[in-house]
């Protein structure tokens, strides 16, 4: 009976040898044009397509250099990941030095933070440039257990040859996405990798459930020190007369008096004490609390002055919007949702509806509630700039979008069909 393959994991677990053929010989018709014995898994497909589009070499292996130690080393120091690594280590650590695998922690970056396991392993794992501080993002070294879950942001098991770089097809990998639980944002990838013949299907649900055990981690330690800033805000904001909020100090509100309860605050990027014009609340004066931020609102208006927006897109993963007004100049790292939004909201400054936008990012105008609530979040730190009924920039403001150099470039996370109509249309011109 023919494979088909979903059979793919599950021969693997039971003949592995058979299982490393069959991937070898769909790999091989696949990126020579040949008829294969079977298409590849939709994801590894997909994958596939992006290299080729990319124009990743399968055929050689091409190294970005690694990380000095001090920048891993900083990285390690500022990167939320930090705080999960106990999580990590008791839930895939022991099993996998056991199993011959390793257990490998890389930033948003693709970049190798942790490595830790099997001791032979990790000697392998050195010459394929598996190292600290190396860059294993897939349009560098193509389809593999860290650059792939970090473009599709989810759970992704790569077996052998289903790697698109010939000299990674020894391995099979199983990596899972990280987010922060406060906004979806990615933070990282954990990786469990080793050879063919070690591997279960059930590695991936193994590594999946371990690494969403590390977001409840993050979730209970942001939600236990937002109770202690509550504590420390409880007395001041009791003196206090008019609007007053207390937030963490990436701007997670703690505590209000006056106001209605914002979720998060848009801070400044480098927040400092004084007087400083926040896109939520008008003019406030900031005052450093232990562990945060006291914003109290100024009530006054708006200062006068043209307010420029600029979207910027250029960079493939790193999305952000900086408003520049009369108050001064401030920006908001976007996730890949908003930026997906508030690119659409550009291109249509007469403004898009609720059933316009689900069509243009789902292809489904249903899906209305998904987009409300996405856009309740952005005007959360967008404020006054955003208009509704329908979603637009406000029509004071004057708008630029700073694209990529290369059209597919453009969100290359985003499957939005608006997105990929852009794509298309922009390489065409």
């Amino acid at each position: 009976m023919p494979l088909s393959p979903t059979d793919v994991p599950h021969l693997a677990a039971v003949d592995s040898a058979r299982a490393a053929r069959v991937l070898s010989e769909v790999r091989y018709a696949t990126l020579s044009g040949q008829r294969a014995p079977m298409a590849p898994r939709p994801v590894i497909e997909e994958s596939w397509g992006r290299m080729l589009r990319g124009g990743v070499d399968p055929d050689h292996d091409f190294r970005t250099g690694l990380l000095p130690p001090d920048e891993v080393r900083r990285r390690r120091e500022e990167t939320p990941l930090r705080h999960i690594l106990p999580v990590l280590r008791e839930g895939l650590l022991s099993v996998a030095d056991v199993a011959h695998h390793i257990m490998v922690v890389a930033d948003e970056d693709g970049r190798v933070l942790w490595r830790e396991g099997s001791s032979p392993v990790l000697r392998k794992a050195d010459g394929t440039g598996f190292e600290l501080g190396a860059d294993w993002r897939e349009s560098v070294v193509g389809t593999n257990g860290i650059g792939t879950p970090v473009v599709v942001r989810r759970a992704v098991q790569v077996f052998a040859s289903e790697h698109f770089v010939r000299s990674q097809t020894s391995w099979t990998c199983t990596g899972a996405p990280i987010k922060d639980p406060r906004d979806g944002r990615l933070i990282g990838v954990v990786d469990v990798s080793g050879p063919l013949e070690t591997m279960h299907p059930a590695t991936l649900a193994w590594v999946d459930s371990v690494a969403k055990l590390a977001e409840s981690r993050l979730r209970e330690l942001h939600l236990t020190s937002l109770e202690q800033l509550r504590a420390v805000a409880a007395p001041v904001l009791a003196r206090l007369r008019g609007r007053a909020v207390v937030v963490d100090r990436d701007g997670w509100t703690a505590a209000v008096t006056g106001m209605p309860y914002p979720n998060r605050i848009a801070l400044p990027k480098s927040p400092s004490p004084g007087r400083r014009w926040l896109p939520a609340l008008g003019l406030c004066s900031l005052e450093p609390l232990a562990g945060g931020w006291l914003i109290r609102a100024a009530d006054q208006p708006e200062p006068p002055g043209v307010t420029r927006i600029v979207l910027d897109l250029a960079q493939p993963r790193r999305w952000t919007v900086t408003v520049t007004s009369g108050a001064g100049t401030w920006s908001h790292e976007l996730s890949p949702r908003h930026a997906e939004l508030l690119y659409l909201l550009a291109l249509h400054r007469a403004g898009r509806s609720a059933a316009g936008l689900a069509e243009d990012v789902f292809g489904d105008p249903g899906r209305t509630v998904t987009v409300r609530a996405e856009m309740s979040r952005v005007r959360r730190y967008l404020g006054a700039f955003l208009e509704h009924r329908p979603y637009r920039f406000c029509e004071e403001a004057e708008v630029e979008v700073l694209l990529p150099g290369s059209p597919g470039d453009l969100l290359p996370h985003s499957t939005a069909p608006a997105v990929l109509g852009a794509r298309t249309a922009e390489g065409a011109s």
